[in-house]
């Protein structure tokens, strides 16, 4: 498959989530889609070598969607090829008491990845607009002066979180990580079949909690938190993608390209070169292993 056209899926500023699809194929089957992840992911791999050695930038992936979007299996066929130490997953649950001690950003800051590696975000920092938006009575947990009662999380609350959490990645850009936001797009008759499809097999019944349902019916909530959210914090140091969900492998292909295609432009990333003195004395270093035999 050729590339894609990435900035059919960058969000902007007046990003509405009604303009986008929720199913893509490129009409393509499945077997040809897991042909081309393969392939794609072959050579992030590759890369991310690449930006180990080179050792001077730091790759986060945030994965934003709801429940049933496919975050966990995306992660696992998308970084499936990956060096296991150079990529760390971190999923973020609902704080807890030492995380609610501290300021909300505090627990991913903790978990950055560093020079030369990825780190994946299974659901973000950007929960703290979205379900807290959604349940605002959660922030009253976080203890904040001035905070005492829902009726003091008004609009200027969710505004300030939106200038804190931009702060808090440009600040992350500007000393060598670059970001990738993906918002997985899907439609609310598909998770509807993945939540059906958890309760009549076995094997997925553990992924079936009854709160799935009771968020379901806040559906066009979440959706308008998500707009508000993804449109005031797309950026060009830190873009948003709208990737269409409901056909996961081909959800696949797309994260997978986008961060193939994006990461190439970097030419500056590249394997460090050997000292002119090291060179130059390569044959002797061989010379020296070969006469162990």
């Amino acid at each position: 498959m050729n590339n894609i056209n990435i900035e059919k899926y960058r969000a902007t500023k007046d990003f509405k989530i009604s303009e986008n699809e929720t199913f893509g194929d490129f009409n393509r089957s499945d077997k040809e889609l897991k042909k081309d992840l393969s392939k794609i992911r072959r050579e992030l791999g590759e890369f991310q070598d690449t930006i180990y050695a080179h050792g001077k930038y730091s790759i986060l992936v945030c994965l934003q969607g709801m429940d049933t979007a496919g975050k966990d299996s995306l992660i696992r066929e998308v970084f499936k090829d990956f060096n296991v130490s150079g990529v760390e997953v971190h999923s973020f649950k609902v704080p807890t008491e030492l995380e609610l001690s501290h300021n909300y950003l505090w627990r991913h800051y903790l978990v950055l990845p560093a020079k030369g590696k990825f780190g994946v975000f299974n659901r973000t920092h950007y929960e703290n607009v979205l379900v807290t938006r959604v349940h605002p009575e959660y922030i009253l947990n976080e203890h904040i002066p001035g905070i005492h009662s829902v009726d003091d999380i008004d609009q200027k609350f969710w505004d300030k979180r939106f200038e804190q959490i931009n702060d808090f990645e440009r600040h992350l850009a500007e000393n060598g990580t670059l970001i990738f936001k993906f918002f997985l797009n899907l439609s609310k008759e598909e998770q509807r079949q993945r939540l059906l499809r958890r309760l009549a097999i076995k094997e997925k019944h553990w992924k079936f909690s009854p709160g799935d349902l009771k968020e379901r019916k806040l559906w066009s909530v979440y959706q308008d938190c998500y707009e508000e959210a993804i449109s005031k914090t797309t950026h060009d140091h830190a873009p948003w993608f709208a990737i269409p969900a409901d056909n996961k492998k081909a959800t696949r292909v797309i994260v997978a390209s986008i961060l193939l295609q994006s990461l190439k432009k970097y030419k500056d990333i590249r394997e460090p070169m050997l000292s002119e003195k090291i060179m130059a004395n390569l044959d002797s270093y061989e010379e020296q292993l070969q006469s162990e035999q």
